[in-house]
């Protein structure tokens, strides 16, 4: 465990650290500010249904030669305690859950079947990704990014808003276009979750793909297909798939709309979502 967590690590650092240099090359891009609401209801193999609401804000750039953002979100979860966003269910100890109070004597649940619920809100994990194209042959209609992905703990783990601690994430992700107007992409990554001594997780790997159709004018829709391995001994593993829709309103600005769909215990059963781009 601590060798890979040494190797991504290092990865992601040296992915964060190369941005700077990369900024005063020549790379044709841009900065932009993003702002969405996303909604989210699942009972990820328990009784009782939790739903997720997410507002996310997001800074960030967009280059020929690289790409990197910043993602602050505001969480409002209701459930049980032992359902985490972005983890699903676990066994979670923590005596101060949802639903919890403020713990005492008979408090702490241990089993990921606990039906006790409450409702939170506050800051979720800040998240700091960093993507280096690393091939983009516009001959072959061939690309290649590498990314680098830190998630801080810094959503309340006593309100069940995240685990309190970091995890790292590398990717590799590469697409393919078919024509004029399709392209199809696929991914693979591994992440280092962090665990608490309330919530024991297991490293993973997930996998996604999908085919994207070009409308013109800057339009497009697709479906994009995820799965991820179960994070911890009593989670499930994820498997969804997501329709989407991006639309240019204008040069500098942009919309996009999308609905998920749950296939497995550890992802919500249904979700929605909207975010709005402004490109300077």
């Amino acid at each position: 465990m601590k060798y890979g967590k040494a190797i991504h690590l290092t990865l992601i650092a040296g992915l964060l650290a190369g941005a700077a240099p990369l900024a005063s090359a020549a790379d044709e891009g841009s900065p932009y500010v993003r702002i969405g609401a996303d909604y989210s209801s699942g009972k990820y193999g328990l009784d009782t249904r939790t739903n997720i609401w997410d507002v996310p804000l997001s800074v960030g750039y967009k280059g020929s030669a690289w790409s990197a953002s910043l993602t602050v979100p505001y969480l409002h979860v209701s459930g049980p305690a032992n359902v985490i966003p972005g983890i699903g269910v676990v066994s979670n100890t923590n005596p101060q859950g949802r639903g919890r109070g403020r713990g005492g004597a008979g408090a702490v649940v241990t089993t990921p079947s606990t039906t006790l619920s409450g409702t939170a809100s506050g800051i979720g994990d800040v998240v700091a990704q960093a993507t280096y194209h690393a091939i983009e042959n516009r001959d072959a209609g061939f690309g290649l990014d590498l990314t680098g992905r830190i998630k801080f703990g810094t959503a309340s783990a006593d309100k069940g808003l995240g685990t309190g601690k970091s995890d790292y994430t590398g990717a590799v992700d590469l697409y393919k276009t078919l024509g004029a107007a399709w392209t199809a992409f696929g991914g693979v990554a591994y992440t280092d979750f962090g665990s608490s001594s309330y919530i024991r997780l297991n490293n993973v790997w997930s996998a996604n793909a999908g085919i994207d159709h070009a409308f013109g004018q800057g339009d497009s829709a697709g479906l994009y297909l995820f799965y991820q391995e179960r994070a911890a001994d009593t989670a499930y593993a994820r498997r969804e798939a997501t329709l989407y829709f991006n639309h240019k309103v204008s040069e500098h600005w942009g919309l996009r709309g999308y609905v998920l769909g749950g296939f497995a215990d550890g992802s919500p059963d249904y979700g929605a979502g909207m975010s709005a781009r402004f490109s300077f």
